[in-house]
């Protein structure tokens, strides 16, 4: 009987057929920090998570048994993956459950953006009507630099093309796709592009990719828009940029610490702020839970 540690709420569906697993012993317990999952999670075989959650080396240290780390999203930037593979312990994760959900998140903030969704929003519920100082421009025939060309910045640039965009790309790796994409180095893509959205995990080699030389190569009143993880824009050069006008909006669903604690990038008035709600479609999480159900089958019942 192997113990299954779930630590983050999983799809109710998803979460069912797991108990039904007669291979599994499984404990639902959310919310826990750091010390009280250090003291949970020895005697347990795999555990669970979302993004809430941190697996720390500290927790994977303190554990006993465990064999298998799954993560329910994309980013594995709250597992400690050094730890957990000095120890022997397996990190997994759901890759492409979320893509359509994350893809379709970034369209809207991207239109948000350049069409002022969340001033107009806040404006009329002020019982404001400021028809005239809200106008925006089209997405239409503007260029659209993605940086990260993996399955969820692709589904954004499928998107794009749809609604009559050009679409540049930079990535380490040739870009394989029948896409009408232009594969092209940081540099042009930051040079060409009117709009620029971030696909990228948070690795050391990707924190900060976007600071402040990055923003002097850009057009003047670029849009911004990151919906991949916080840390990958240096958030005191984005503010900055916003403030002498080099960056006309940006679009954020990720930040540096969340939740944020310092909120004055969120504050200024070019800004449309979500909180990481990229992946938050019930459909994702749905395809997210029932690809953990899977991954713990096959890694340990081997059913």
């Amino acid at each position: 009987m192997k113990k299954i540690l779930v630590a983050d709420p999983l799809n109710p569906e998803a979460f069912d057929e797991l108990k039904l697993i007669s291979d599994f012993d499984v404990t639902l317990k959310t919310g826990m920090d750091e010390n009280e999952l250090v003291s949970t999670i020895p005697g347990f075989h795999s555990i669970v998570v979302r993004g809430a959650t941190k697996v720390t080396q500290k927790v994977i240290e303190a554990s006993t048994d465990l064999e298998l780390i799954v993560r329910a999203g994309i980013g594995l930037d709250n597992i400690d993956v050094s730890a957990a593979k000095a120890k022997g312990i397996e990190v997994a994760n759901t890759p492409s459950a979320t893509t359509i959900s994350v893809a379709e998140h970034t369209f809207g903030l991207m239109i948000g953006a350049v069409r002022n969704h969340g001033k107009a929003n806040l404006s009329m519920k002020a019982h404001k009507w400021e028809k005239k100082a809200l106008s925006g421009t089209e997405l239409y025939e503007k260029t659209l630099g993605i940086i990260g060309s993996g399955r969820i910045g692709l589904a954004v640039a499928q998107r794009a093309i749809a609604f009559g965009m050009n679409v540049v790309a930079y990535d380490i790796i040739p870009i394989k796709t029948d896409l009408n994409i232009k594969q092209v180095s940081l540099d042009d893509l930051l040079a060409q592009s009117d709009i620029i959205s971030l696909h990228l995990p948070l690795t050391p080699e990707t924190k900060h990719v976007i600071s402040e030389a990055e923003f002097d190569k850009m057009k003047d009143g670029v849009i911004i828009v990151n919906a991949s993880r916080g840390g990958i824009i240096d958030e005191a050069a984005l503010l900055q940029a916003l403030e002498s006008g080099k960056v006309r909006a940006a679009a954020i669903d990720v930040f540096e610490k969340e939740p944020p604690e310092d909120f004055a990038l969120i504050d200024h008035p070019n800004i449309l702020a979500t909180p990481h709600i990229g992946a938050a479609a019930k459909e994702g999480q749905k395809r997210a839970g029932f690809e953990v159900v899977r991954i713990l089958k096959e890694k340990l019942s081997g059913k």
